[in-house]
């Protein structure tokens, strides 16, 4: 399957480097000038967090209670605050609450929200899902990857000599789209399956599993998008040789010291030293993977998947740091993504079919590929098609690749507005669609059958 998607990622791209892109133009992103002088940004900055959490608590509250993950009212509360609803009905307010000016600040805040995010996301990641249950998982995750990846690469054959400009080459913008095609957001999805008391069932487990390694294997992939248009041509296998030893180090030199650290705590819950010598590692983790060339977060995702889980310290970093990252920094995130949002942008009757496309090839994809895969592997119909739908969640994961995309310069505003779009729809179609197919046998907790397979089950 690898080899078949690798394939067609090179006839894909023999094909896109004859395609020519427009210039590139005198700024991707130019939101509008504040006026009146410069304002104060500190003032800004605090009414915008403050705007953007209130808004974000109450739609998540609305939502939550017709059965959405309340991370879409967040990500709407940020694109409500932005250019495309108050910036163009109330510009006035819009100016103070969140002005141009304010972009830089907020978008640091942004970053270091998104890095201790990713290294909670590290630390929630289950490596013992990883095991026992290959023969539905291996082939199941590697087709949800490799389906929209090659899906994707397809599409910009169609959008790059339209959304892109000539200052990007095919090859970077083929792969992004591939690897934006393929994300599952993992936390959004456990979020879903707790909700619906799913997380115990087997469907749930194999959801689960799947998410994970999707997860780790988009975040190499994008590691390896980023290295590949920062890095030029003579630094390309540099940036990859040094990733990959940074990689290796992480998980036999530094993995076995965290743990010997870890089984010294024992039960007892972590010490403030331990507090800060796990944050300190995120960021000297996320810093050396900058100063590489690849995302900070990436190093901070990893840092996190090296401790253990289950361990007391990984339950007390994620209960001390949950609340502040998600309720007060994040925001921050969701903010600085609602400026970039700009769906005035998408003034003609032809950018809203292209934006319908994009949904369409990226729910096809995942959609598609999982259910083959999981058919194959041995589950029925019914199943397969909900594991299909549950994959189909993006959510946020997509919006940090999203915006780190754009801060490459890989895609431009139009374009990033439009996979803004296709995140947001895909993950608020996971939940009704999903209770449309609940309507299959009902499903069984892991560990009922006493070690019978899943797809045992499956198959009868």
């Amino acid at each position: 399957m690898l080899g078949i998607g690798a394939a067609a990622f090179l006839f894909i791209r023999r094909a896109g480097e004859t395609l020519t892109a427009p210039p590139p133009g005198i700024a991707r992103l130019a939101p509008v000038a504040a006026s009146g002088g410069t304002p104060n940004i500190l003032l800004h900055l605090l009414l915008a967090l403050a705007a953007v959490i209130i808004s974000g608590h109450l739609l998540g509250r609305l939502l939550k209670a017709i059965g959405q993950p309340p991370v879409i009212g967040e990500i709407l509360a940020g694109i409500m605050l932005g250019p495309s609803i108050l910036g163009r009905f109330a510009p006035a307010i819009a100016q103070q609450v969140l002005p141009a000016a304010v972009a830089p600040s907020l978008g640091i805040l942004a970053q270091i929200g998104v890095i201790l995010y990713m290294f909670l996301v590290g630390l929630e990641l289950n490596g013992d899902l990883l095991r026992g249950r290959a023969h539905v998982t291996v082939l199941t995750s590697h087709s949800s990857i490799v389906t929209p990846f090659v899906l994707g690469s397809m599409l910009a054959l169609a959008l790059y000599p339209r959304l892109s400009t000539s200052d990007v080459s095919f090859t970077t913008f083929a792969l992004f789209m591939g690897v934006a095609m393929s994300v599952t957001a993992f936390p959004v999805l456990a979020r879903i399956l707790t909700d619906r008391r799913m997380s115990t069932t087997e469907l749930g487990v194999v959801a689960l599993t799947c998410a994970a390694v999707d997860d780790v294997t988009a975040w190499c992939l994008l590691a390896a998008v980023v290295g590949i248009a920062q890095a030029r041509s003579s630094d390309a296998l540099q940036v990859v040789v040094l990733a990959a030893a940074f990689v290796t180090a992480m998980f036999v030199v530094v993995r076995p010291l965290v743990g010997k650290l870890v089984s010294r705590s024992g039960d007892r819950e972590p010490t403030r030293d331990a507090v800060v010598l796990a944050c300190v590692g995120a960021l000297l983790s996320a810093l050396i993977t900058e100063g590489i060339g690849i995302h900070a977060v990436f190093g901070a995702f990893l840092f996190g998947a090296i401790i253990p889980h289950d361990s007391k310290v990984a339950v007390g970093l994620r209960d001390r740091l949950q609340d502040l990252v998600t309720i007060f920094l994040l925001p921050a995130f969701f903010a600085f993504t609602g400026m970039r949002t700009q769906i005035g942008l998408l003034s003609r009757p032809s950018d809203w079919i292209i934006c319908g496309v994009i949904i369409v090839v990226a729910t096809s994809g995942k959609f598609g590929g999982t259910l083959f895969a999981s058919r194959v592997a041995g589950m029925s119909w019914g199943r397969s098609a909900a594991l299909g739908i549950l994959m189909n969640t993006r959510g946020l994961m997509e919006l940090i690749v999203l915006n780190a995309g754009l801060d490459l310069g890989v895609i431009s505003p139009k374009l990033f507005t439009m996979m803004v779009l296709m995140a947001i729809v895909t993950t608020v179609m996971t939940t009704p669609v999903l209770h449309l197919l609940r309507s299959s046998p009902p499903l069984v907790p892991v560990g009922q059958r006493n070690g019978e397979r899943l797809h045992t089950r499956a198959s009868r």
